[in-house]
C-alpha cells in the first residue's frame, strides 16, 4: 500500500508526463524503481528492471517527434493509481491509460494502454 495523497499522486503523475515530454531520460528513471516492471504497445511481454527500461527509452525518443503528454484524470487504487492522458505525436493523437504501481516514490510496475483518436 502507498501512503500518497490524491494530491500527492496528482502531482507525481504531473511531473512523471512532464518527464516524458521532455524526454527526460535520468529523469524517467529516477522515477522508477530498480526492479520495476513496464509494458506498453511495443513491449507487450514486458521489460525487466530499470536498466531495460532506459535501454528501451535511448532507442525509442530519437526515433520518434516530439510529444507532448497532457494528463486528463488519475484514479487511486492500491498501491498506486491509474491514469488517462492525451498525446500529441507531431499531428497524430493518442488517449492513453496507465496503471501505476509504488513502492514510497518509485514505480515498481506500469503497464500503458493507448489507441488513436
Amino acid at each position: 500500500m502507498n501512503d500518497m495523497t490524491l494530491e500527492d499522486l496528482n502531482a507525481f503523475n504531473i511531473e512523471w508526463l512532464r518527464s516524458w515530454t521532455a524526454k527526460d531520460i535520468a529523469r524517467i528513471a529516477a522515477m522508477y524503481a530498480e526492479d520495476c516492471s513496464y509494458k506498453d504497445g511495443a513491449n507487450t511481454m514486458g521489460l525487466s528492471g530499470r536498466t531495460m527500461l532506459v535501454a528501451y527509452i535511448e532507442k525509442l525518443f530519437p526515433a520518434v517527434p516530439d510529444w507532448i503528454y497532457t494528463p486528463d484524470e488519475i484514479w487511486p487504487v492500491e498501491g498506486g493509481f491509474c491514469a488517462r492522458w492525451f498525446l500529441d505525436m507531431g499531428g497524430k493523437k493518442l488517449r492513453g491509460f496507465e496503471l501505476v504501481l509504488l513502492r514510497g516514490r518509485e514505480i515498481v510496475a506500469n503497464e500503458v494502454y493507448t489507441h488513436e483518436l
